[in-house]
């Protein structure tokens, strides 16, 4: 069944496309904030974040797998296509 994941990890796995943050770099941000709290920060003053990047990302191979066509301006568009 063709679905759009969050994640980069999920399309390299075999799913379709994904559009959303990078895990890397919520891992990045995750590590920032916990240093931080260590250093004596009160964790209800630290500001929420945000991704600052978001990536869209396309398997082909699957497409053709499920017999989808994926339109000529996606890919162009992708951060990364996956033949």
């Amino acid at each position: 069944m063709p679905a759009i994941y969050d994640n980069r990890e999920s399309v390299v796995a075999g799913g379709l496309m994904s559009y959303g943050g990078s895990i890397p770099e919520v891992y990045r941000q995750a590590g920032i904030y916990t240093g931080k709290i260590l250093n004596g920060a009160k964790p209800a003053d630290l500001p929420i974040l945000q991704a600052t990047k978001v990536e869209l990302v396309i398997n082909l191979k699957t497409a053709k797998a499920l017999g989808l066509t994926i339109p000529q301006s996606l890919p162009l568009r992708a951060d990364e296509v996956i033949q």
